[in-house]
């Protein structure tokens, strides 16, 4: 029970579990899926000094690390559940009964669902799928596809299915309807794009992105936005038109697409085919926090973090004693994010559990946080700062909460 556990092996989770055996202390990692790493093995993209990120091989370093520094890893088992009892977590998988003092859940992001009629034809998958297929099965998901949804996650996702020499016929949108009234409407999707155009390799698309500064010239930029899309990766992002219908006989065969008005409505009339043998449907991410809300920990939903996530500190603390969050249960960033949260939820632990040694050391990891934020090459949420500045006065209000209820 001296051992710290951690439920996730992704980028915070290794990382955590590193600077924790790095300080002398015995760690067991637990992951339900059968290779550690999490979303980190999907990734594959050019770093603006021209390096490329390969998931896999980063993923590798830290396990190697890990494993080095004697960090016990235990892969394909799930945790069903957590409880703390008398000051110790309790975590139930099948097999056994895990008891430790200090718990971190690291349990990463889940893709958003786009309900589209023909979604549960053989073929349709998520896009986070195709992204697993091709860059860590190394199979390919079909030699043709569609993804629904325009945002941070299908554009990287495209782009890697590109470079695995598969054929992506557009990015596109859903019809608009209650379930992707934000994925669905051109202006908000533009929006959320802008922030991205740094990424995109065509210097046209580059510039016309830095000239729509208010609502006008984005409203202008829809309205005149080509109806066959602008190309990236020689891809067209087509936001002028949506997803109807997915198709086929017993498998994908290709989808129904429609022109859209710059509000999303369909315009009678414009429906044409599209052929593919796969489509990807790209939703989005949430944080993956049922572990969290099991534990009893106070939620708040914070659009900027990407929706519900359990209420913590800076230092990765939350507010039960001994359990810590860290990566993308705390809101949808990066994996270098994820991993400079990981050290310093490590961190804290240590600190913890050593008496409060590791405050400058902690109080660096905090900052450190912060500025690889600053740098971050893609930034899922254009307003996670202000995210963070929400969680940040949650927080505040729940210290003063514990005080008033001490002075009663």
């Amino acid at each position: 029970m001296n051992k710290v556990i951690i439920i996730g092996a992704g980028p915070a989770g290794l990382s955590a579990a590193i600077t924790i055996a790095e300080s002398g202390h015995s760690v067991l990692v637990i992951d339900e899926y059968m290779k550690a790493g999490g979303r980190l093995l999907g990734q594959l993209y050019e770093e603006p000094n021209g390096n490329w990120w390969n998931g896999i091989k980063e993923s590798q370093k830290l396990l190697d690390k890990a494993v080095d520094l004697g960090v016990q890893i235990i892969l394909h088992t799930p945790v069903s559940n957590i409880e703390s009892i008398n000051g110790l977590w309790r975590i139930y998988t099948e097999d056994e009964v895990y008891l430790t003092s200090h718990l971190l859940i690291a349990t990463g992001a889940a893709e958003t669902p786009l309900p589209i009629p023909g979604w549960t034809l053989p073929g349709v998958m998520s896009v986070g799928a195709a992204q697993v297929m091709t860059n860590v099965q190394r199979v390919k998901p079909g030699d043709r596809g569609v993804i629904i949804g325009v945002n941070v996650l299908s554009s990287a996702i495209a782009m890697e299915l590109k470079l695995a020499d598969i054929d992506v016929a557009c990015i596109t949108l859903p019809k608009m309807n209650t379930v992707t009234e934000k994925s669905g409407n051109p202006l908000d999707v533009m929006n959320s794009l802008l922030h991205l155009s740094h990424m995109a390799p065509s210097t046209f698309v580059k510039l016309g992105s830095k000239l729509m500064k208010n609502d006008l010239l984005k409203k202008m930029g829809i309205t005149f936005y080509p109806k066959n899309g602008v190309k990236m990766w020689d891809i067209p992002i087509m936001l002028r038109k949506a997803v109807t219908e997915i198709y086929g006989d017993g498998a994908v065969e290709g989808v129904k697409i429609a022109t859209i008005s710059t509000a999303g409505e369909i315009i009678p009339g414009t429906e044409e085919k599209i052929k593919a043998d796969f489509v990807c449907i790209a939703g989005g991410l949430y944080p993956l926090a049922e572990l969290a809300a099991v534990a009893g920990c106070p939620f708040y939903h914070i659009e900027e973090l990407g929706g519900y996530v359990p209420l913590h500190n800076e230092r990765m603390e939350t507010t039960l004693p001994g359990l810590y969050v860290a990566g993308n249960i705390t809101g949808i960033e990066g994996a270098k994010v994820a991993m400079s949260q990981g050290i310093t939820a490590g961190l804290a632990i240590i600190n913890s559990k050593d008496g409060g040694q590791q405050e400058d050391k902690l109080k660096e990891a905090v900052n450190f946080i912060e500025q690889t934020r600053n740098k971050a090459h893609i930034q899922f949420h254009p307003e996670v700062k202000v995210g963070k500045q929400k969680l940040q006065k949650y927080w505040n209000e729940y210290l003063i909460s514990v005080k008033n209820k001490v002075h009663n």
